[in-house]
């Protein structure tokens, strides 16, 4: 498949893209917790 024979190579293509989406997926769960930074005086 796309020239790359090596099963490793698409474990990690597989794990970036799988990380990728999990990360999107926690800041569309978190995005608005009413959580806000208080600055600090």
């Amino acid at each position: 498949m796309l020239g790359i024979d090596d099963p490793q190579i698409w474990i990690a293509y597989l794990l970036c893209i799988l990380s990728a989406i999990g990360c999107i997926i926690y800041g569309m769960m978190h995005w608005n917790d009413g959580k806000e930074n208080e600055e600090a005086c």
